[in-house]
């Protein structure tokens, strides 16, 4: 469908911000938390949306069972390198979670409540625009770590 195709150009155009932010850190760097109170690392904050998107688009909306271990998500370390291959397996996934979707699709499950969101139910739509809405917010969050954990480089 032509709309997925289009919801799915601007979910990558978000990860490809984030990897790239990641990538100009390097891994060592991409990897520490900023020094301020409940910071998590550009990597953790990345990593953290390839569990957000897959459980809201591929468990709320498909139905797709989903492993997720929420907590463990803002602790993560890895690559750079190795994200980007998560990301690529996401949207593959993502891509046939979206492929039957349509405007009267309704979520195949419902969101626990402490992390609905908006204070009424959800429909696909609103699911998408949930997903599109947490990864912008958290590839602002990602340039903004590389911002502080680089400021001192740049001095």
């Amino acid at each position: 469908m032509r709309d997925q195709n289009e919801y799915l150009y601007f979910l990558r155009r978000a990860f490809d911000g984030m990897l790239g932010a990641l990538e100009d850190l390097g891994d060592d760097v991409g990897n520490v938390r900023p020094p301020l109170p409940g910071a998590n690392s550009a990597y953790a904050i990345a990593y953290h949306c390839v569990g957000v998107a897959d459980y809201w688009i591929g468990h709320i909306v498909a139905g797709r069972e989903v492993d997720r271990d929420r907590a463990a998500e803002f602790t993560a370390t890895g690559s750079a390198h190795e994200l980007r291959r998560k990301v690529d397996a996401l949207f593959r996934r993502l891509a046939t979670d979206l492929e039957s979707v349509t405007e009267t699709t309704l979520p195949h499950n419902t969101p626990p409540a402490e992390f609905e969101g908006p204070d009424r139910p959800l429909s696909v739509r609103g699911v998408q625009l949930h997903v599109l809405e947490e990864l912008a917010q958290h590839h602002g969050h990602i340039q903004i770590t590389r911002d502080l954990l680089t400021r001192g480089a740049r001095s």
